[in-house]
């Protein structure tokens, strides 16, 4: 049975592998991001490719009245949402914290806390008031440990992994699963954010190591998505084999 698959941040990444990942299932999905012409592209991609429905919508997480505008008046065909990936996040600097710069701070608090609630405070009524969904919150291994030069985005990832489990929580009456994804090194756009377009800086961050793709983790979610009705995973870390947890690597040297 095809489900209705709404993905924030699906203009790169893990969302965009995500969206890849269940419309190979033939699902239906929502993507949403601040790059239009990204997502009018993966949209024709998905549709040309695997003949799947889907439907764009163009705004920024972190803007409470247009994820409201937005979500809050999806089309009736588009509105029993089944699964909701919080994908959208991102990382802004790395320094110290009597070094950090504030607007990093607000941008990393901004999207990565505020813009989830903002989503799920729109989309969970509706999978309260028809009895089932599935949530996934994409937090980080920096949502299990702090490491230096990280404290904003270590603790930003820390509330999500604390609102997952609070979710998991407040849902489990309505029988909507909650599942925390903390993936550890993924060669995405995340290090080219990170360092604010410095792509030599970027490159050093996966070196020597073979990280995750956003594939892997996309595959996880699916995974998880697909199990039988009673049975939930709450928690998942996945990281490469190269990676032990935030600060331990193995790195060959030529």
């Amino acid at each position: 049975m095809k489900k209705t698959v709404l993905i924030t941040g699906a203009t790169s990444g893990i969302g965009e592998a995500v969206a890849v990942k269940f419309a190979e299932s033939s699902d239906r999905l929502v993507i949403t991001g601040r790059r239009k012409e990204r997502l009018e592209e993966l949209a024709g991609h998905l549709r040309s490719t695997y003949g799947t429905e889907v439907l764009v919508l163009c705004f920024d997480v972190r803007d409470r009245p247009e994820v409201e505008k937005h979500l809050g008046s999806l089309p009736e065909e588009w509105r029993n949402i089944d699964i909701l990936v919080n994908n959208a996040g991102l990382a802004v600097g790395l320094g110290h914290i009597d070094e950090g710069d504030t607007d990093d701070w607000d941008r990393m608090v901004d999207t990565n806390i505020k813009g989830l609630l903002y989503v799920t405070r729109v989309i969970a009524p509706i999978m309260v008031s028809r009895g089932k969904g599935h949530i996934f919150n994409i937090a980080s291994i920096a949502g299990k440990e702090v490491y230096e030069n990280g404290a904003v985005y270590c603790a930003s990832k820390h509330a999500v992994d604390a609102l997952s489990r609070g979710m998991r929580i407040d849902l489990l009456k309505h029988g909507i699963k909650v599942t925390n994804i903390a993936p550890g090194m993924v060669e995405t756009e995340f290090s080219l954010v990170r360092f604010k377009g410095d792509s030599a800086r970027a490159e050093t961050v996966y070196s020597g190591l073979e990280p995750l793709r956003g594939e892997d983790v996309a595959e996880v979610i699916h995974y998880c998505a697909s199990l039988p009705d009673h049975v939930c995973i709450s928690d998942l870390v996945i990281t490469p084999k190269a990676q032990a947890n935030a600060t331990n690597t193995f790195r060959k040297t030529k």
